[in-house]
């Protein structure tokens, strides 16, 4: 069986001396999750905006469901549903309203439309507010209604970039609960982020993206396995003492301490040997640490380790054209 989504040496500038995508290349299983782990302005969103038609590739190919973006953009357009960083709903109609008006965009019939716009309003938990206008509803609701937007057309493929910016914790949980529920029911799903927990609990597979380019992919445990077993935290009194220590660390692993204003973090395999190491090195040079925890590695220490900076950081954020619903990109 075909991947849902194949990306092929995607290359994509802007204004001549921006490459935003320089040969990016990935595939995504039918019927599973795939994050696109990144910071800002590292291509995430551009690569989105040619999945889903709203920009031609520079050099490359990328296909959706068999289909080429390229060759096939109407027909692309009607396989997908694209929920982008900001709701894209509006807040001057219901709940309710939302939703029949993308069903009668996407040339649904009528009966269908009042259907399938009642039964995503129960699944997304909204029913009780389907009929008060936007104005009234929470961020997280909005997102939700946002989130069923997109699959009023029942899509087999679902564009999520960066879906949870914005939320609180508890609306941010809520709507991983509602993806993981459309992915059970066979839904493939393409999910930017910057949330290195998001990426962690949701994909299957995840490609770090950096500066255009994938610089790592793989299955979230087998990124954080290459890292190796356990991440040895020290907290030291300041700056000045961490650096003295990071020093004295510097042989008891084959991965350099890296220095946090005050923390210092070494990621190695043999926890317990690396942590006796680490005291002995410490007590020869008179530093007593305030924490000292081991911890297994998160992708936040995978990020780090292969870009040098965190997800937080990068360029500034690409330009996001919002869509309505599937195939209103």
């Amino acid at each position: 069986m075909s991947a849902a989504i194949e990306v092929d040496g995607l290359v994509k500038r802007f204004s001549g001396d921006v490459l935003a995508l320089d040969g990016v290349s990935f595939e995504v299983e039918r019927g599973s999750v795939y994050g696109l782990l990144g910071p800002n302005g590292a291509g995430k969103t551009t690569v989105v905006r040619i999945l889903t038609t709203i920009l031609r590739p520079d050099r490359g190919r990328a296909s959706v469901l068999g289909h080429d973006v390229v060759a096939a953009p109407e027909l692309v357009r009607s396989l997908f549903g694209l929920a982008g960083q900001y709701a894209a709903v509006d807040e001057n109609l219901t709940g309710r309203e939302n939703l029949r008006m993308v069903g009668r965009l996407n040339h649904l019939a009528r009966p269908v439309v009042a259907s399938r716009s009642a039964e995503l309003l129960e699944q997304f938990e909204l029913s009780d507010a389907a009929d008060r206008t936007l104005k009234t509803y929470s961020g997280g609701m909005r997102r939700r209604l946002d989130l069923a937007a997109a699959l009023v057309a029942s899509p087999g493929v679902l564009f999520l970039d960066e879906p949870t910016t914005g939320l609180d914790p508890q609306a941010r949980i809520g709507l991983w609960g509602v993806i993981e529920q459309l992915v059970e029911q066979g839904t493939t799903v393409l999910l930017t982020t910057q949330y290195l927990e998001e990426a962690d609990r949701l994909a299957s597979r995840v490609a770090v993206v950096d500066h255009g380019r994938v610089i790592a992919e793989g299955t979230p445990a087998a990124l954080k396995a290459d890292l190796g077993a356990t991440v040895l935290e020290i907290g030291l009194h300041d700056a000045e003492t961490a650096a003295r220590a990071a020093s004295a660390l510097a042989h008891v692993s084959e991965k350099r301490p890296r220095v946090f204003g005050s923390d210092i973090e070494i990621a190695a395999d043999g926890g317990p040997r690396i942590a006796t190491a680490a005291l002995r090195a410490l007590d020869q040079e008179g530093i007593e640490p305030l924490r000292f925890a081991l911890r297994e590695p998160s992708l936040d220490d995978v990020f780090l380790s292969l870009t040098g900076h965190t997800a937080e950081d990068g360029r500034p954020d690409e330009a996001v054209v919002p869509a309505r619903a599937a195939g209103q990109a």
